[in-house]
Formats: C-alpha cells, structure tokens, sequence
C-alpha cells in the first residue's frame, strides 16, 4: 500500500483579498503529486491550541482539503481558514494553553515564552511532513523558526503593504490599490463638490506603497509615505495652491498609516501584539484638522482602512496567488524547502526563507519619490519592470 504524503497550510496575519485563491491552487497541484492538504484553521494559533491527546481540538482546528471542498473558495475574498495574529515564540505565559506540557515551554527573558517544541509535537502527531504557510512577514518570521528546527517550509507572501523583504510583490497588494484608487475617485465628487480638501489614509506600516501608488494611479495632489517624515507647512501651503490651481476648487491627498510629522511620532494606540506592534491608525485624522487649522479651509477626511482588504481579489491577485500556491506545492514535491515563492523583476522565483527577517522592504525614496514636493516620481518608464522596481 502507497502511504500518501502529507502538508499543511495555513494563512495567519491579517486576511487579504487572494488567499482563497492561493489554497485552492495548492490543493488542485497536490493531486498531481498524490499529496495530502490539511488546512490549520486560524493560523499559528492552530498549532498551539491543538491538542494531540485530544481529538476534539484535532477536529475543530484542522481540516481536510480537497478538490471538491475548495472547488468555490476562489469566488470570494478573505480566507475559508480563517487566521490570527499569533507568535508561538512570543507568548505571554499566562495565555499558554492548559494542555501544553512544562517541559514544552522555553522561558524568554522579555517574561514571554517559547511554545515551538509543542508546535512540532503536534505536527508530528498529525503526520504533517511539509507546510505551507501564507502570510506577511510576521507569519513567516515564524516559519523561519520552524526552517531553522528542521521543519520543512515553503512560504508564501502576502500584504497590501507589499512589505514582505525579498519579493517584489505579495498577494493583496494589486487588490488594496485598485479599492484605494476606486475610493479617491469616488472621492472627488464630494470633496469637488464642497470645494474642499481631501484626506485620504492608506494602510502602510513601514511601507508607504499603497499610498504612492495609488497616488500614482489616481493622480491626487499630494501623497505623504512613511518613509518621509511631513513637514506641515509646506504641506499646507502645497494643497492651499492645488486647491486654487484646480477648475472646480479642491484638492486631495493620500497619507500612509504609518506616516509621521516632522519631529513627531507614529501614531498607535492599544497593546502590542505577539510580534510588538500596535495599532496604527489616526495620522490622516491629525493632519486633517491641521490643514483646517492653518489654512481656514474645510477638509474631508476618509480612513479607507479594512475596505482595502475587502471582497475578492482583482485580476492581478488572482494570476499571483494561483502562481504562487503552483510553485510552492512544486518546491515540496521535489523538496526544495526553506523556501519562500517570490516575484523579483517580473520573473517568478524562490529565496532563502531566513530572507523575511534580513531586511524591511520600504519604498525607494531616491527612485519613486519627489520628497521636497510630496508627490510619486518616475521619470524614465523605459526599462523598468511591471512594479517599478
């Protein structure tokens, strides 16, 4: 009798507009190597909250996959597996599971713990080999741990921030941009209307690429990125001109979340999670009644926020995730782990795992952006790749 192979897959961070697509190609691929898929159902909390004494906890966080169950998961956005944002490296002692055994917990001296001897009992209980995990580089900083265990992983990356270090683009981030330049177009009829300035903030954490391109894109007046800390005045002074420069009387702007005034900080608010951030949110609401302040003009101010990572994935998503779940059940099948599927100047790839922790992808200032005048810049398309890089 031929024991078939066995991997699992999981999605974890926050969910993106693709993953469905993603799993369904990497369950399609699997038949043809006569492998087994398993979804783990919220993410790395999954390999924590299992049980393997337990069969309930088996049953309530894992799931088979196959062809016919995942034959309409691509229709829809978000992920059928549900995710969390869960480190079980970084743990807070007093949230670690009854079930997971003392000598299984490995003590920290931030007062966190270690939970990854228990991540690979249960799956080696499960007879998982290989996994699969989709993710940003949160996520797969953990998978990293596990690579480094001697786990077999082959990563996949997705982000609207398109952050992830070492690819050029991740699954979610064609998506965001298309809701973000979809809503500053909507956008200018109010704000054209009422003769006002608009304020539009964008996901983008260390990154500004949603808010640069889809400032690119939509051709706003203004785009403020993470990586360059605004100087308000000139600010001002830039939108009061766009605004009077403009027929109908307005101007609008796109601010990442991330962003930063000079000499202030980024805005978060609440706990840190497992992987020690907070919450971002509110620069785009700041920089609003300092442009009412300054200036006596009325402004619309729009946080788009989880309506970027909403409903299905656009044209772009889909051809990446289906490419990318192809190429990482390929690279299991041959046992070529360690891995993480990758775009790099328009030519799918694979790179070192370890990878996703080397360095932070931010935007090229010196390339892509016009600092002194808060706008994109590309002067010379001639030569460059699909994602301007």
């Amino acid at each position: 009798m031929v024991v078939k192979r066995k991997i699992g897959i999981l999605t974890g961070g926050g969910d993106v507009p693709g993953l469905n697509v993603a799993i369904k190609a990497v369950v399609n691929r699997a038949r043809d190597h006569s492998i087994e898929v398993i979804g783990l159902r919220r993410g790395w909390w999954s390999v924590l909250g299992i049980d393997p004494s337990n069969p309930e906890t088996i049953r309530e966080l894992t799931i088979p996959l196959t062809k016919e169950c995942v034959r309409k998961i691509d229709r829809t956005g978000g992920t059928v597996l549900h995710t969390s944002r869960t480190n079980p490296s970084n743990w807070k002692p007093e949230d670690v599971p009854n079930h997971i055994a003392a000598e299984d917990i490995l003590q920290k001296d931030n007062g966190r713990v270690d939970c990854t001897s228990h991540v690979l009992k249960v799956l080696d209980a499960l007879e998982v080999e290989a996994l699969i995990p989709i993710g940003g580089d949160d996520t797969l900083s953990y998978a990293a741990r596990l690579h480094q265990e001697g786990f077999q992983v082959v990563a996949i990356p997705k982000t609207m921030d398109n952050d992830v270090f070492g690819t050029d683009y991740c699954i979610g981030f064609s998506t965001a941009v298309t809701r973000s330049v979809d809503a500053i177009i909507n956008m200018r009829t109010p704000v054209g209307s009422h003769e006002r300035i608009g304020v539009m903030e964008l996901f983008g954490r260390n990154s500004g690429e949603t808010s640069l391109f889809a400032a690119y894109l939509a051709d706003v007046n203004r785009a403020v990125i993470s990586e360059v800390p605004i100087d308000l005045d000139r600010l001002v002074n830039f939108l009061i001109k766009d605004r009077k420069n403009n027929p109908s009387n307005y101007a609008i702007m796109t601010i990442s979340e991330g962003a930063q005034v000079l000499g202030g900080e980024i805005i978060q608010t609440g706990e840190e999670d497992a992987y020690g951030h907070k919450k971002l949110g509110g620069i785009g609401y700041l920089v609003a009644q300092e442009i009412k302040k300054r200036s006596g003009i009325n402004v619309m101010h729009q946080q788009l926020a989880y309506l970027m990572r909403s409903g299905s994935p656009d044209s772009l998503d889909r051809m990446v995730a289906v490419s990318f779940g192809n190429l990482a059940l390929d690279q299991i099948a041959i046992g070529h782990t360690g891995r993480m599927v990758a775009l790099q100047q328009g030519n799918y790839t694979t790179v070192p795992l370890t990878m996703v922790t080397s360095g932070k992808k931010i935007v090229d200032v010196t390339a892509l952006y016009d600092v002194e005048n808060y706008r994109p810049k590309v002067h010379d398309m001639l030569g460059k790749p699909m994602f301007l890089y």
